[in-house]
C-alpha cells in the first residue's frame, strides 16, 4: 500500500498550485550555471536564466526545507523520483530527471478529461462494443483508439509536462529554500537542459495538435487552437509579470479550467465538435467545481501566504471562509449540472449525478469543513474520485443526447 500512495492522491497533485514562497524571490542559486558575461542579455527568451527582479537582494527568511522533501524510507521513494512527487529517491539519469520534471503523477486528470471529450462527442466508437451491435467495426475502432491515445500523449506528457518544467523553472529560487532535492535547484539537471526540455515540450505540443486537426479532418485547426491557448495559460501561470498563481481567483480557476475544460474540449474536437454553446458551458462549470478543488492545495500555506503578501482564498477569507466557499462551489456546480440533465430529459443520468455528489457532501461535513488544514490530502483522496465519475456521466449523457429532438 505505502509503494501505491502516491496513485492515491494523484488528483490532489494535479490541482497543486505549486510550492509557496517563504523567502524573497531573488536568484542567488550558487549551484546552478550562471553566464559570467557582463552584458545583460543572459535570457534564453521567455525563460530569463535572472530573477524577473534583480533589485530584491534583501535577506532570506530562515526557512527550512519541510521534511517531506527528503527521501522516504518506506521503498517507495524510487516509484516517487518517477511520478514526481515528494520524498522522492535522488537520480543521476537525465532521462529519469526530465520525467521527474514533468510529474508524471499529474498527467492523469488530463487523459480523463480527453476520454470525457470523446464520451461527450458521441463519435467514439469501440473496438468492439458488447453494448452495442452496430458499434463494431473493429478496424473504425482501432483508428479512433489510436486517436484517443495521441489525444492523451498531447494532453498529458507534452502540455502537462510543460506546464509543470516551466512552474518549476521560475519557482527555482523557492525550491532551492523549500523542496532543495528538486532537481533543478539541487542542479541535477541544468539550465540549458531545462530551457531545452521547455521548447521542446512546447513546439511538439503544436506539432501534434496540429496532426490531430489534419487526422481529424478540421477545417479550422480546432485542437491546435486549444492547444496555443493552453500553453499561453501555462506560461502566465507561472511566469511574471502575471504570475497567476499568486491571485486566489486567477490561479484557482486557471487550474480548474486547464485540467478540466482544455482535455474536455482537446477530446471532443477530435472525435466531433465544438458546435453548441452547452459544451462549452458545461465543462467550464465543472472548472467551477475544479477552482473549488484548488482551494484545497492552499490550505497548508496559508501562514506562509499571509507573511508574504499572496492574496490566496485562505488568506483573503480566512481557513474557516476559504472551506465554505471550497464546498460550495464543488457542490454547487454540480447541483446545477444535475438539473440542467434534468431539464433536457435525462433524469436518470441527473440521479446518477446527485448520487456522486452525496458521498462529497459527507465528506465536505466530516473532513473538509471541520479541519481543512489537517484533511487537505484524506479529503481530495475520499472525495475526488465520485468527483471525477461524475464529470464522466455527464459526457456520457451529452454524448448518448438527441439535441435535435
Amino acid at each position: 500500500m505505502k509503494i501505491i500512495a502516491p496513485l492515491l492522491v494523484a488528483s490532489t497533485a494535479a490541482f497543486s498550485t505549486g510550492p509557496r514562497s517563504f523567502a524573497s524571490q531573488k536568484s542567488t542559486l550558487s549551484m546552478l550555471p550562471t553566464n559570467n558575461n557582463n552584458n545583460n542579455d543572459e535570457s534564453f527568451y521567455p525563460f530569463p536564466t535572472k530573477s524577473a527582479n534583480p533589485e530584491s537582494t534583501s535577506s532570506l527568511l530562515n526557512a527550512k526545507p519541510p521534511k517531506s522533501n527528503e527521501e522516504v524510507s518506506d521503498g517507495s521513494s524510487d516509484l516517487r523520483q518517477l511520478l514526481g512527487v515528494k520524498g522522492a529517491s535522488t537520480e543521476t539519469d537525465i532521462w529519469k530527471i526530465r520525467l521527474q520534471l514533468t510529474k508524471p503523477v499529474t498527467w492523469i486528470p488530463l487523459a480523463w478529461g480527453v476520454m470525457c471529450g470523446a464520451a461527450a462527442s458521441g463519435n467514439y466508437h469501440w473496438i468492439w462494443n458488447p453494448f452495442d451491435p452496430n458499434d463494431r467495426d473493429v478496424m473504425l475502432g482501432l483508428e479512433d483508439t489510436a486517436k484517443g491515445l495521441v489525444a492523451m500523449i498531447l494532453a498529458a506528457p507534452f502540455l502537462t509536462g510543460y506546464t509543470q518544467t516551466i512552474n518549476d523553472w521560475y519557482d527555482r529560487d523557492i525550491d532551492a529554500i523549500n523542496e532543495p532535492n528538486r532537481p533543478i535547484p539541487s542542479g541535477a539537471i541544468s539550465e540549458g537542459q531545462v530551457q531545452f526540455q521547455i521548447w521542446f515540450l512546447l513546439l511538439g505540443s503544436q506539432a501534434i495538435a496540429y496532426g490531430l486537426d489534419v487526422w481529424a479532418g478540421h477545417d479550422f485547426p480546432t485542437v491546435l487552437a486549444l492547444s496555443i491557448f493552453g500553453s499561453f495559460i501555462a506560461y502566465i501561470y507561472s511566469a511574471p509579470p502575471l504570475k497567476l498563481k499568486q491571485n486566489g481567483w486567477a490561479g484557482s480557476f486557471a487550474l480548474g479550467c486547464s485540467y478540466i475544460s482544455l482535455p474536455w474540449w482537446c477530446g471532443q474536437a477530435v472525435f466531433g465538435e465544438l458546435d453548441r454553446p452547452i459544451y462549452f458551458i458545461l465543462p467550464v462549470l465543472y472548472s467551477i467545481a475544479g477552482l473549488g478543488i484548488a482551494i484545497v492545495n492552499d490550505f497548508k500555506s496559508v501562514e506562509g501566504d499571509r507573511e508574504m503578501g499572496l492574496n490566496s482564498l485562505p488568506v483573503a477569507f480566512g481557513i474557516d471562509g476559504a472551506s465554505y466557499l471550497c464546498a460550495g462551489s464543488i457542490t454547487l456546480t454540480q447541483l446545477g449540472v444535475a438539473t440542467y440533465l434534468y431539464s433536457i430529459g435525462e433524469p436518470t443520468y441527473a440521479a446518477i449525478l446527485l448520487g456522486l455528489l452525496l458521498p462529497q457532501i459527507y465528506f465536505q461535513a466530516t473532513l473538509l469543513i471541520p479541519d481543512p488544514v489537517g484533511n487537505d490530502v484524506k479529503y481530495q483522496a475520499q472525495s475526488q474520485p465520485f468527483f471525477v465519475f461524475g464529470i464522466l456521466a455527464t459526457a456520457i449523457c451529452l454524448g448518448h443526447h438527441d439535441f435535435v429532438a
